[in-house]
């Protein structure tokens, strides 16, 4: 494997100011190679490094379920459980009778959530991908200050907050029903620090990020790492404009750590977290998880039914095992059926195809038709490596 192939057909996109800048990483369990391709600024005077350290979002999901499991291996939580001994804010729930239906328009759960429901995504809240009409629900969400769209840390309330002001809502689906996105990220965080009596940080790095290695993944950046960290962009009208600055949002340790959303990291950093799962759990003689509990995490969860109504990939072409995506199908030109990973609004992605593991990092965020055309160049650089080296 060489970096020129890779750096030729990545760099276009930059080239065409698609974006400014991004780091990759392919490792097909022989040779790990990596790159880094235009700058952090708009003024072009910061090149982009393969230490860069990025916003990774919803890359955080993958980190938090693995934390929840470890929890889980302890004994301290169970996921058949409801979440009401942890979390009584959502004990008792209602539901809405349609999801377009007023606040006020409810019924009774016919159970409780419980804490695989937050691993899954089938807790009865989140986002709709098949629908994303305004109803009642996002205004009351919106009013409530509970954040939606990209993530915003500095502009969310404390945990303990946050969650009470949720609770006051109703669910929008039935527990167990249907698969929507994020907030089973949201809540799980905050369950994982009262289960822990720590905050979700400190455990994260006292049982993952520190064994593992990661000394850049954290909720902000440290002071004497911004030379590393650069702004963030997103496109507004055609126009590309600054989202977050490098002093911005994480540049200090935000009041909410976003179990869904909130994580900084880099190409090392994020490799050494796909190895370990690539690994059954295990990186370096350092054992995070059970092969149980691997399997539970890189395993499909949801039904048929389920994916049919709306799952991860509009196609019907993954499911969801705990906090990651799970390839079902062969893709013509990326990934192969067994297949797992997630991506980032921010602009981030990572799936590990067996012997294959892929990253890319950008310092844009996806636009409204969703990721940038530089996310599928990199799927077909990863399906081609999947296929060379034997896929799954």
């Amino acid at each position: 494997m060489t970096l020129d192939p890779i750096d030729q057909r990545l760099g276009a996109h930059v080239a065409a100011d698609e974006l400014l800048g991004l780091a990759w990483l392919v490792d097909d369990s022989n040779t790990v190679a990596t790159g880094a391709i235009g700058h952090l600024d708009a003024a072009r005077t910061t090149p982009v490094r393969t230490d860069t350290i990025f916003r990774i979002s919803s890359m955080t999901k993958p980190l938090t379920a693995v934390a929840a499991s470890i929890l889980i291996e302890d004994g301290v939580i169970d996921p058949a459980e409801p979440v009401d001994r942890l979390l009584p804010e959502l004990a008792d729930r209602q539901v809405l009778t349609h999801p377009a239906a007023e606040i006020t328009d409810t019924v009774a759960a016919r159970r409780p959530i419980t804490i695989d429901d937050l691993l899954t995504f089938r807790l009865g809240w989140g986002m709709d991908f098949t629908d994303f009409s305004p109803k009642p629900f996002d205004a009351a969400c919106a009013e409530l200050g509970l954040g939606a769209g990209p993530p915003t840390p500095a502009e969310m309330p404390p945990p303990d907050i946050w969650l009470a002001r949720l609770g006051t809502l109703p669910l929008q689906f039935q527990p167990g029903e249907r698969w929507l996105y994020h907030i089973g990220s949201a809540i799980l965080g905050i369950l994982i620090a009262r289960a822990a009596g720590k905050p979700l940080s400190q455990f994260l790095s006292e049982r993952v990020l520190d064994p593992l290695d990661m000394p850049d993944t954290g909720f902000s950046v440290a002071p004497g790492k911004l030379d590393r960290f650069g702004p963030h962009f997103v496109e507004v009208d055609g126009e590309r404009v600054v989202f977050d600055p490098v002093d911005g949002q994480w540049s200090r340790p935000p009041v909410f750590e976003g179990g869904g959303d909130g994580l900084v990291s880099t190409l090392a950093d994020f490799h050494r977290f796909a190895r370990m799962l690539s690994g059954g759990g295990e990186l370096d003689g350092t054992r995070i998880l059970s092969e149980r509990s691997f399997a539970a995490i890189t395993t499909n969860h949801l039904t048929a039914e389920q994916i049919a109504r709306g799952g991860p990939e509009p196609d019907g072409s993954a499911g969801w095992g705990y906090g990651v995506g799970v390839q079902l199908t062969d893709r013509p030109d990326g990934p192969r059926a067994g297949a797992y990973g997630w991506a980032g609004g921010l602009g981030s992605s990572w799936t590990s195809d067996g012997p294959v593991t892929a990253i890319l990092l950008t310092n844009q965020m996806w636009n409204s038709a969703g990721p940038l055309p530089v996310f599928a160049t990199f799927e077909q650089i990863l399906g081609e490596r999947s296929r060379l080296s034997g896929g799954v």
